[in-house]
């Protein structure tokens, strides 16, 4: 597997398959690469080149003891596309993912980025209802289970993360998904979700001008529609649609539809 180093001395592992326009897809918090393998191998099917980075402290890359800041974060994605000397370039992030792209645009700027494709992403920054930011302490349960019982609190999540009853997501596509969630170093996995819910981006979407398209899932349980609505809504040229039945885990739960529609909004642009 390829890798490359960045300016701080961690190598990063990513995929890199096929040839032609290229697009880059960005993971889940605490999940990595593989989760893109199929909508990879759809695009290559369909001529284009395919790439796909583990976030530090997760897949094969190095599991430092810092960086996991959305600034870094974004740094490493325009590191990686520096050293590929990737160019008119798709991005494509999910959930905490999206976000690193929305980073990565505002921070870095476009030049090498033609399009943006934002799938159920989480908050820019997590306010009660009077728009007052949420205290620290809110947050301190989930990860107080996440450090004594990582395996049990996954898989009480997965329910709600693929609605299996509904969606047909058979044990095998839910245990390799907890598998792979735990093969990421737990520091990362905290400091990530430490860095999820004390950000405020809300300024960045304004700044980035190339066409987006955001899709959410009105059964995301693990962020409201509302959350992907409010994004949308900043971004100056989005496209924004949104699954009646689809939970956070769409990826995988609506993944024929879901390419379609990519595919259709890459294609768009291209024609004109």
């Amino acid at each position: 597997m390829p890798s490359f180093t960045t300016n701080d001395g961690v190598t990063l592992a990513y995929e890199d398959w096929g040839r032609g326009k290229p697009m880059l897809f960005v993971h889940s918090w605490a999940l990595d690469s593989q989760m893109w393998a199929p909508h990879m191998l759809h695009f290559n099917a369909h001529g284009m080149r395919t790439i796909a980075m583990d976030r530090r402290g997760h897949g094969r890359s190095d599991r430092p003891g810092h960086g996991y800041g959305y600034d870094r974060l974004a740094d490493d994605l325009a590191a990686l596309i520096e050293h590929l000397d990737l160019r008119d370039l798709t991005l494509v992030g999910h959930s905490m993912g999206s976000v690193e792209c929305i980073r990565l645009l505002a921070r870095h700027g476009s030049e090498r980025i033609a399009r943006v494709i934002l799938l159920s992403p989480v908050s820019l920054h997590y306010v009660d209802d009077k728009g007052l930011p949420l205290p620290a302490s809110m947050f301190e349960p989930a990860l107080d289970a996440i450090r004594a019982d990582f395996p049990q609190w996954l898989a009480d999540g997965a329910d709600g993360f693929y609605l299996p009853q509904e969606t047909g997501t058979s044990e095998g596509v839910i245990r390799r998904t907890i598998d792979t969630m735990l093969n990421t170093s737990l520091h990362a996995a905290t400091e990530c979700f430490r860095t999820r819910v004390g950000a405020d981006l809300r300024d960045d979407p304004s700044r980035i001008s190339i066409p987006a398209m955001l899709i959410h899932g009105q059964r995301d349980v693990s962020e409201p529609v509302a959350v992907g609505r409010g994004i949308a809504e900043m971004l100056p040229d989005c496209r924004y649609l949104e699954y009646a039945d689809a939970p956070h885990g769409m990826y995988h739960t609506h993944q024929r539809r879901l390419l379609r529609d990519m595919q259709s909004f890459i294609e768009s642009l291209a024609n004109a």
